[in-house]
């Protein structure tokens, strides 16, 4: 969103768009939008029931695969769901090299957690059981989450390849089951892991933040959204 923010403003040379970073996460920014501390959220899910009678609304604007990254010194290229899930419940401790796996997680009801789980019911199990063990490391936010894997020896993570894009994180994007993420793979279908990512507004947006919205949906908008690892999607609002 700040590239597409910087776009809108060579655009539109008379406005400035604040961009609200580190990440408030999808619940701080849905709450954020209800309560007019700012004009639009960014969200990893669809407005809840409660959240629309708030006066919300949401407009789907694109997926991003969901990767498994890790530090480019681990000797590996990619997982399988079997090898993530003996990571994730402990009874694979090592990489090949010998070095201790460090999982970085997310809190339970965080969407990186919540796609995990839903590779399989033993993904969903495995993720469970690493959530409710001792000592485990556990990042508040996206941003959190890339920072303390890059300082963590021997880490293993969740992330978006947007933000890995985005933000030039010195990590490695690893295969699942034998798969390079991509938006090619997600296209294909053969990639099955992603985040959908949805704007939120107010139900009756301003003149602005629909300006900005539109800009967000046209083709240099769209551009930016592509090129930063996103497959872009012609949602309309709902709320």
């Amino acid at each position: 969103m700040a590239l597409v923010a910087k776009g809108f403003e060579k655009a539109n040379q008379n406005v400035k768009v604040m961009v609200i970073f580190p990440s408030l996460g999808s619940g701080g920014g849905i709450k954020a939008v209800a309560k007019g501390l700012i004009d639009i959220g960014l969200s990893s899910r669809s407005l809840r029931e409660e959240e629309l009678k708030l006066g919300l609304s949401s407009i789907k604007t694109s997926k991003t695969p969901s990767v498994f990254v890790t530090r480019k010194d681990v000797p590996i290229s990619g997982l399988s769901t079997g090898e993530i899930a003996k990571i994730y419940r402990r009874e694979t401790a090592t990489w090949p090299d010998g070095k201790r796996i460090r999982l970085v997680l997310r809190p339970k009801t965080e969407i990186d957690m919540l796609l995990v789980k839903k590779i399989s019911p033993e993904m969903s199990h495995a993720v469970d059981t690493a959530l409710t063990r001792e000592g485990m490391l556990v990042a508040m936010t996206d941003q959190d989450c890339l920072d303390l894997l890059a300082k963590t020896p021997g880490g293993l993570a969740v992330s978006t390849l947007t933000q890995l894009v985005t933000e030039k994180h010195p990590l490695k994007i690893l295969s699942f089951n034998g798969v390079t993420p991509s938006i090619e793979t997600l296209v294909d279908g053969t990639y099955p892991l992603f985040r959908e990512l949805y704007l939120i507004t107010k139900k009756e947006p301003s003149g602005l933040v629909r300006k900005y919205i539109d800009f967000v949906r046209s083709s240099p908008g769209r551009k930016i959204l592509e090129e930063a690892g996103n497959l872009v999607i012609t949602g309309k609002f709902k709320g």
